[in-house]
């Protein structure tokens, strides 16, 4: 029981100071050298064209996503083009749930999430406590120290630690669910991160955190065969220089680019990763290495 509070006991430490975030709550870098007449145009242009892409989003899923299933069974062909397009973000966290699956694994299973955090223990609570603070540290959502960010974050692995004890809890797995919680509530996060790990729709992931991590040594095999098939030049240069994708590439699949990447262009990925499944890892790898392909 005291190890399971753990967490708890803490007093939330301070909130950090407020420094300028971009549109997604992380901290900017550097100040924006765009000329501000110019950036406000520019930004009510992006505004027009979201709202428009915003009405269409919403006519096609309906109210709470109730007309999602049969426009997905009617056209496939223009969900598939509108998601590569990129999915706008206020919906960003219903579409999630409704490609993904997880919202029927949230109704199949009423009272589940609250069960595991509130009354199981886990083996990895403690591993959890540890990393919870190097999981998107920039985020306002994540700065303050066991604030609200922090504790769901923890909420959601423990939850998932216990739900499947096969897997239990893998530093990645973090980048995954804090991804999840700027999306959508603790609950929702946890059926999501099931329906991945489980394969509600697309093959499951859970083979990427288990010991040994069996699934991460496969993909990297398949990778590696893929560079030589489609960059036979970079696949020959990396085979002399000795360099394999376990160097480079086991955080791509480990977390989806979640961790990676400029968080904008990661939720592109994810958003059509989610719907196309994991062959989008691959295909996004293999995109990166042809950009830099002079360079590498």
């Amino acid at each position: 029981m005291e190890k399971r509070r753990v967490i708890d006991d803490y007093e939330p430490g301070p909130v950090p100071p407020q420094k300028p975030l971009d549109r997604f709550g992380f901290i900017k870098q550097d100040a924006s050298s765009t000329p501000e007449g110019l950036a406000k145009s520019r930004l009510i242009v992006e505004y027009e064209r979201e709202a428009i892409r915003v009405r269409k989003w919403r006519k096609m899923i309906g109210v709470g996503g109730n007309d999602w299933k049969h426009y997905a069974r009617r056209k496939p062909h223009v969900v598939k083009r509108r998601i590569r397009k990129g999915i706008p973000d206020c919906l960003r966290g219903l579409v999630w749930q409704l490609i993904s699956g997880s919202r029927d694994l949230l109704l199949l299973n009423p009272g589940v999430y609250e069960q595991l955090v509130i009354y199981e223990t886990s083996a990895s609570e403690l591993d959890i406590i540890r990393d919870i603070s190097r999981t998107f540290p920039s985020h306002v959502f994540f700065q303050q120290r066991h604030g609200p960010g922090q504790r769901s974050l923890y909420n959601v692995l423990k939850a998932y630690s216990v739900f499947d004890r096969d897997v239990g809890y893998v530093q990645g797995m973090g980048f995954l669910a804090g991804l999840l919680l700027l999306y959508m509530s603790e609950e929702d996060a946890f059926w999501l991160l099931v329906a991945l790990l489980k394969g509600a729709i697309h093959a499951p992931m859970e083979g990427l955190y288990q010991v040994g991590l069996p699934l991460v040594q496969q993909y990297l095999f398949q990778f590696e065969q893929l560079v030589r098939e489609h960059l036979p030049k970079l696949g020959a240069h990396f085979s002399h220089e000795m360099i394999n994708p376990s160097m480079y590439a086991s955080q791509w699949f480990i977390t989806v680019f979640s961790y990676s990447l400029p968080f904008p262009l990661a939720l592109r990925i994810w958003d059509v990763f989610l719907y196309e499944g994991v062959k989008i890892v691959f295909k996004v790898g293999l995109a990166l290495l042809k950009y830099c392909h002079n360079d590498l």
